[in-house]
């Protein structure tokens, strides 16, 4: 099995945990540290498939500067790309189905502990559905060529803004439920991230159909 494809279980079976960790009311500061484990893990797991393809050749440091914007540690990063989509064919959707289960765990988690409404789970599940139908079709995200795909979408600040917000609100949310954590700055997070989420997804739309 390929380290990236063993990072996407862990961190899906570190959800589940985290999911009995919420609903039995644990330390909130711990889950908090585990959901954060869980979203670096997703955001490290790219490496860990490079690294295997390129024999060593992609280190860490690289691929770092890679996502900086280093023009010769990208032009060597996207040359292992190739070789891993052959490699890997089902690498990406893998990476995509790991995201999702997290998402679906954690939505389903705070809405039976009363934290969030349930037709904010109806929004994902139907933002992700369908959009990830129409982009199976097209390729994954690094396919991306309009702008605003790429701003919103594949953009490492894109990326960057999801994932931390994501944490953001994940992390506070266990402490409404348990510590008793104002519930107007969880409804206020999960506008945000919700909303951008769905622009997210109009912009794989977007693209889709550009």
């Amino acid at each position: 099995m390929r380290s990236a494809d063993a990072t996407t279980i862990v961190r899906v079976l570190l959800i589940i945990f985290v999911a009995y960790l919420i609903i039995y009311k644990f330390n909130p500061f711990v889950i908090a540290v585990l959901i954060g484990i869980a979203i670096l893990l997703d955001a490290i797991d790219g490496f860990f498939a490079l690294h295997e393809a390129s024999k060593g050749r992609i280190t860490f440091g690289k691929y770092v500067s890679a996502l900086r914007g280093n023009e010769r540690a990208k032009a060597e990063v996207a040359a292992v790309k190739k070789t891993l989509k052959k490699k890997a064919k089902y690498g990406a959707r893998m990476d995509v189905a790991g995201d999702r289960a997290v998402e679906y765990i954690l939505w389903i988690t705070f809405v039976y502990t009363g934290v969030v409404p349930i037709f904010v789970l109806f929004l994902i599940v139907i933002r992700h559905s369908f959009v990830d139908a129409v982009m199976a079709a097209n390729g994954t995200s690094s396919k991306m060529k309009t702008r605003f795909a790429k701003v919103v979408y594949s953009s490492n600040i894109g990326r960057g803004f999801v994932n931390v917000f994501k944490f953001i609100t994940f992390a506070y949310l266990p402490f409404v439920y348990i510590s008793g954590y104002p519930i107007i700055v969880g409804y206020v997070l999960v506008t945000i991230l919700v909303g951008y989420i769905m622009l997210r997804g109009a912009a794989e739309l977007y693209e889709s159909f550009a």
